[in-house]
């Protein structure tokens, strides 16, 4: 399997960090979770192409984790290709009826298959996939694939989280702030290393980065290394991860 960070950046992205966005590759099938501005270009960057991602799963409907996902359907009609899956948590498919009843010109323009999910073990683009609630400002989902790959979504940090991706190869989590920011609905790294002891982790990887964390990366490591000693690293665009 291998996992490319699209976007590591949150709804006030910098210039090295765009908004959130992870493919997942294993064998021929290929998944994108999360949509936000600046993946369609980072698809391109990569190599992987819109051309080649028909299934996106989402976490939650903030926009930015969903906003490049008109420009990608647009993308893959003017490209030729002629379908789109979108699955997400309940609302997803209201969602995306009001998207596009305001671009009503992309309705119809691929087959467009919407499905919701929840809590739960399901399979997507070939890929067994469980859900697991967050905890944030909206409903948002987590999604473990197997034991290689668990992504947090939006989230505070939480033992439960912690319990649901323990075993796991890579966790990739939301850090959004340094510990001197008071934040709810995303963790610092103080909070986050408390949920993560004794969880066994292969590596966990920091993502959905506030402009706040920058220059405070060495703190932000040693603050969850205080509570928490396993491998942990700041995940950056377009880096590639073999499992």
């Amino acid at each position: 399997m291998r996992v490319t960070f699209l976007g590591t950046g949150s709804a006030m992205p910098t210039g090295e960090r765009f908004q959130t966005g992870i493919v997942v590759e294993d064998d021929g099938r290929r998944l994108l979770v999360d949509c936000g501005s600046g993946v369609l270009q980072r698809l391109q960057q990569s190599g992987v192409g819109y051309e080649n991602v028909s299934t996106v799963l989402l976490t939650h409907h903030h926009l930015d984790h969903v906003a490049d996902l008109l420009p990608l359907l647009k993308a893959r009609w003017l490209a030729g290709e002629e379908h789109l899956e979108v699955v997400g948590p309940s609302g997803t498919k209201a969602f995306l009826d009001d998207l596009l009843s305001v671009y009503d010109y992309l309705d119809g323009r691929v087959d467009l298959r919407v499905r919701e999910v929840g809590a739960r073990e399901f399979s997507v683009a070939g890929f067994d996939v469980e859900g697991f609630e967050t905890r944030h400002s909206m409903p948002c989902l987590a999604y473990r694939l197997g034991d290689e790959f668990t992504f947090s979504g939006d989230s505070e940090a939480f033992s439960g989280l912690a319990n649901f991706a323990d075993g796991c190869a890579v966790l990739a989590h939301d850090c959004s702030f340094p510990d001197e920011v008071d934040v709810s609905n995303h963790p610092t790294p103080g909070q986050l290393g408390e949920a993560l002891s004794g969880a066994d982790i292969g590596r966990v990887y920091l993502t959905h980065l506030y402009p706040h964390t920058d220059g405070k990366h060495e703190a932000m490591l040693n603050s969850i290394g205080d509570r928490y000693d396993g491998d942990v690293r700041f995940a950056e665009d377009l880096l590639s991860v073999e499992l």
